[in-house]
């Protein structure tokens, strides 16, 4: 029997309708049972610290466990393989950070391509470093330490907490940009670092602002500059690196991430969720006293945040010929 174009018409514009309405409720009811945070870091890290944060909040307000799930090794790689082969469904999220912005051109033969196979969800902060030095280096100040790096080309040690780290990167920035030559000496971590640089074996160290802090405060390491564009309210004496070297900015990010073509609608609900938890006063002032600035981004704006930061970084990387260990 031959249907009636204007009853075809109907029922065709009535199917078309049905999968839109179906993803709008499974949405609505999503989620429906436990989800996993993947973190690429070990227990006990600050991204770990920060992942278990927000998956209890998410937790308390969407009624389902977030999971947090450590998987470290490959500098983040493996965590991020394991995302990517996950069924984009929202219930398999990553913690995405800084460093998935440099393993893009560190690491050659990926599995995956981060930007085209990871969808960016919500980002969390954006945090500052800073650059130390002990308090018997002679410069008081970034100009001073760029005149005395100058007149002292190879001569001054460049501490970090291994190549390929945040704190090597960041230094390498400064080197790239003020044009001095400093000794790159990295060490098995942050802490013995610090623990060079707090002996006068190691000259500067661009550290986090986490880890700095309460020695800067107690004045057994000078801060010279935050590797941010602007001072920060919580060291309002020291300032900018950018106030010396411009176009110097240097700063982690972190976030959440998902498999792609994960639902919009899903990844709307997640995103709107941690931008609320952003505006909470008891986390927003956790993470100001780690020198983090709240970042409230869009799903799309968070992803040309992290396009930015793998373009910027990988000019740095490649200037210095970094090679990950």
């Amino acid at each position: 029997m031959e249907i009636p174009r204007r009853r075809f018409l109907h029922l065709a514009a009535g199917a078309a309708i049905v999968p839109a309405i179906s993803r709008l409720a499974w949405a609505q009811a999503y989620p429906a049972r436990p989800a996993r945070i993947i973190v690429g870091f070990p227990p006990g890290n600050p991204p770990d610290i920060m992942a278990r944060l927000f998956a209890q909040w998410l937790s308390e307000r969407l009624g389902q466990p977030f999971i947090v799930e450590n998987r470290p090794g490959g500098a983040g790689n493996l965590a991020t393989e394991l995302v990517v082969r996950a069924s984009p469904d929202g219930y398999t999220l990553l913690q995405v950070n800084s460093g998935h912005a440099w393993n893009t051109t560190l690491y050659e033969n990926l599995s995956f391509d981060f930007i085209r196979d990871i969808a960016p969800v919500a980002s969390i902060y954006r945090q500052s470093g800073v650059m130390d030095v002990s308090p018997t280096f002679p410069a008081r100040s970034v100009g001073e330490f760029i005149a005395y790096a100058k007149a002292n080309p190879g001569k001054i040690n460049m501490a970090s907490g291994g190549t390929a780290s945040a704190t090597h990167i960041y230094g390498e920035l400064f080197k790239m940009l003020a044009g001095v030559d400093m000794v790159h000496v990295p060490y098995r971590g942050t802490p013995a670092a610090l623990t060079a640089l707090l002996s006068g074996e190691a000259h500067v160290f661009f550290d986090s602002l986490s880890t700095s802090l309460e020695h800067i405060r107690a004045g057994t390491v000078r801060g010279l500059g935050v590797t941010v564009a602007q001072r920060l309210e919580i060291l309002p004496d020291i300032p900018s690196i950018g106030e010396f070297v411009p176009a110097y900015e240097a700063s982690g990010f972190l976030g959440f991430g998902a498999p792609a073509r994960t639902p919009a609608e899903v990844i709307g609900k997640l995103n709107r969720e941690i931008n609320a938890s952003l505006a909470d006063p008891t986390i927003k002032t956790r993470l100001t006293a780690l020198g983090a600035t709240v970042l409230p981004l869009s799903p799309a704006e968070f992803g040309k945040l992290i396009a930015g930061e793998t373009e910027k970084w990988a000019k740095v990387i490649k200037f210095a010929g970094i090679k990950p260990e």
